[in-house]
């Protein structure tokens, strides 16, 4: 399949670009400690990643990625402080991007294509990590799932980039591992590329329906290119 006539890439961040579940398990761990909890695996934590800081924080006081209904606000927002501030130190102690990120990212721009990131995770987060990982020449600006009102998967960050860049969403396409990422696109009829590797609540990213997907991000560059 190819994609034709488009001008802009919208990437999400964790679990697309970057495998940062390590850290991730790293901070909320600590924060679990500090509160007198039990902690968790890196693997039942990875399944947890995805939908922005606060509901991870829910997940690990809830055990599982049900959120329980009696999470006390006070508890809660002590919890939240705790993480936020640990993580924000140890941002990409362990954090790595992909194989194959760097050099798609490169032949993708150099195909003229404007590269954008949508991510839920806190905007204050994703610069540094972009800055450590040598990622943050290739993208135009980028989104935190604070920037606007709304995050994925509804579609306001995708749209406000549209009218950022002057451009429809049938001139872009999004790129995602997470059922949050191809949802967010489906509402506002934009085309998607989905990936199996990342964050996606242990669910195969085909059960949503992007229009195509891929365990290897260097194949992006042949569908585009």
């Amino acid at each position: 399949m190819k994609f034709l006539n488009k001008k802009v890439i919208i990437f999400d961040l964790d679990g697309t670009l970057i495998d940062s579940s390590a850290d991730l398990a790293l901070a909320i761990n600590h924060m679990l400690k500090s509160i007198n909890r039990s902690t968790f695996t890196l693997d039942e934590i990875h399944n947890w990643v995805g939908n922005g800081a606060q509901t991870l924080v829910k997940r690990a006081l809830s055990g599982s990625t049900e959120i329980a209904d009696n999470i006390d606000e006070t508890a809660f927002q002590n919890a939240l402080k705790i993480f936020l501030e640990f993580y924000a130190k140890n941002l990409a102690v362990e954090t790595v991007t992909y194989p194959h990120v760097l050099s798609t990212l490169a032949k993708l721009k150099e195909h003229g294509y404007k590269l954008v990131i949508v991510t839920n995770k806190p905007f204050d987060f994703v610069e540094p990590i972009l800055e450590g990982l040598k990622l943050k020449e290739y993208f135009e600006f980028h989104l935190g799932g604070d920037s606007l009102k709304e995050k994925k998967p509804n579609p306001a960050p995708l749209l406000y980039v549209c009218d950022k860049l002057n451009v429809s969403p049938s001139e872009c396409v999004m790129v995602g591992d997470s059922k949050n990422d191809i949802l967010a696109a489906k509402a506002c009829d934009m085309q998607s590329i989905g990936l199996t590797y990342g964050y996606n609540y242990g669910e195969h990213i085909s059960t949503y329906n992007p229009d195509i997907y891929f365990s290897d991000f260097s194949k992006i560059s042949s569908t585009l290119c």
